[in-house]
């Protein structure tokens, strides 16, 4: 994996700046809180830049941390790459727009925060770019360099570039990491890193009711049919790169589709790109249309990031001109809400199948990375993952897609049976994060008391209670009690994935 000069230039920067801050810090004077009875956070993420993902795992992420320390006594700020337009997210938080040099504007306002928490899913990993994650591993070494928490909270480990992996094991063998998933501990410990398990924290968001959903819908078409929704993205033109020269050249109108954000930053491009693009949305149209034909299902395109609408449009008009929703004209709470009207989802977006899982939608991945890979294999569904350079694509959706159909009340239960899974490691994160903090700061004490594992959780929906009530007290507890349950594929997952979580639970 090559990495162009100006990220390497970054990159020795951004080591500059840690490594001074590491000579300023005079060890014999530990850092103290600013205000013992406030704890002043610096949540480093990537969000309001219209990605539906980015957007809810932070904003649950906050409202978790309020719960926890009491709203009283956390401040946050939060990194920001567009406008904060909607309402009612990130409230009571400072939004900073980091600078394009960022690794001086990290080492001035790292010093102003009692610690760092990096919310990026895809912390430790080159796929999109090594530029987002060389900014969070910076603002994690710059807190530790200075005697600061510095905690990673809830990320994804992947394959990454020599130089990105070298950055990674100098500056954050000193935090305080939280991995999303078993497989990113293994990444992780690859690297000499010690981890503890997590999730994300996008479980707990809860959407607009169903009937905004379905107003929607029905706006575009929708009759009342079951519903497949269908989550397109273009997964060939990554990783993000600076291009002076294409600056120069977008100025004169060219490279319009490919340009990330504003700046210097350019997408992947050319006839290659095009070509598998091309390859991967007829395999997809082929293969939604003839099964939305045979068993009857209404099919919905939704864009769950800006950068999906070239994806969500030529898709469409391939079926038709199908009905469509894509983020940034719809706000999370509503995209999800049409989400979760449908029956079955087939997905290359991630946080597409978190937010819809608990409420019971039957989901497979269109996997181009480890992240949908990761979630399928632990809930056990590893028959629904489909990788986008598979060969006869298009028979292979199909064939998926009628899997789903057949035995969906199946896989319903055994969804939201993994849902209760990951609240129960989003608690143990919280569990941590209350633990952490108060080794590292003792003065900040007085926290609430918890005796039960759901205390750590922000306030659950009445509807995530009933998911906990169904799965976690019945279908493992009462076959401990004695009950002559049947031993069904659903009753075995369910004994084996709630021992695995204890386990889990005590060697961490």
């Amino acid at each position: 994996m090559q990495v162009p000069f100006t990220d390497r230039f970054i990159m020795r920067q951004m080591r500059r700046m840690m490594d001074g801050a590491a000579r300023d810090q005079d060890d014999s004077s530990p850092i103290r809180l600013a205000n013992p009875s406030k704890l002043k956070l610096l949540f480093a993420g990537y969000t309001c830049a219209d990605n539906m993902g980015a957007d809810v795992r932070v904003e649950e992420m906050l409202r978790q941390f309020r719960h926890l320390f009491g709203a009283e006594r956390f401040e946050a700020s939060v990194f920001t790459f567009g406008q904060t337009e909607w309402q009612g997210y990130f409230q009571g938080t400072d939004c900073l727009r980091p600078k394009v040099n960022f690794p001086r504007y990290l080492s001035r306002l790292v010093p102003n925060y009692d610690g760092v928490v990096a919310c990026e899913g895809s912390l430790f990993k080159s796929h999109f770019t090594d530029l987002l994650p060389t900014m969070m591993v910076g603002a994690l070494g710059l807190a530790s360099a200075t005697g600061r928490l510095s905690v990673a909270y809830g990320a994804e480990a992947g394959e990454m570039s020599v130089e990105l992996s070298q950055l990674v094991r100098d500056y954050c063998s000193r935090s305080y990491l939280i991995a999303r998933n078993q497989r990113a501990r293994t990444v992780l410990s690859a690297q000499g890193l010690k981890s503890h398990s997590g999730t994300d924290t996008a479980w707990t968001f809860e959407p607009f009711p169903q009937e905004f959903g379905k107003r929607e819908l029905r706006k575009q078409g929708w009759q009342g049919e079951p519903i497949l929704t269908v989550c397109p993205i273009n997964p060939f033109w990554w990783p993000v790169n600076i291009s002076l020269m294409k600056a120069m050249a977008h100025a004169l109108g060219f490279y319009r589709d490919t340009h990330y954000g504003r700046g210097v930053l350019f997408l992947r491009s050319g006839a290659e790109v095009e070509q598998q693009f091309e390859a991967y949305l007829r395999s997809l149209a082929t293969a939604v249309s003839r099964f939305c034909k045979q068993r009857n299902y209404f099919p919905v395109i939704a864009g769950c990031e800006r950068l999906d609408r070239i994806a969500v449009d030529r898709l469409s008009a391939m079926m038709g001109g199908t009905a469509k929703f894509v983020s940034g004209d719809y706000e999370p709470r509503a995209l999800v809400s049409i989400l979760r009207c449908s029956e079955l989802m087939l997905s290359s977006r991630y946080h597409a199948v978190v937010t819809t899982m608990p409420a019971g939608i039957v989901s497979a991945g269109l996997s181009m990375d480890e992240r949908l890979d990761n979630l399928m294999i632990e809930r056990g569904h590893p028959e629904l993952l489909v990788g986008v350079r598979e060969a006869q694509l298009d028979e292979r959706l199909e064939g998926v897609l009628e899997d789903m159909h057949v035995n969906r009340e199946q896989l319903r239960t055994e969804t939201e049976f993994d849902v209760c899974r990951h609240l129960r490691r989003m608690s143990y994160m919280g569990r941590l994060m209350v633990e952490h903090v108060q080794s590292r700061y003792p003065e900040f004490d007085n926290l609430q008391r918890r005796t039960s594992w759901d205390e750590y959780l922000p306030p659950l929906t009445k509807g995530l209670e009933a998911v906990l009530s169904r799965h976690v007290l019945s279908d493992v507890w009462e076959e401990e009690a004695g009950s002559a349950a049947p031993e069904s594929t659903l009753h075995l997952k369910a004994k084996v994935r709630e021992s695995n979580y204890a386990t889990e639970w005590s060697k961490d």
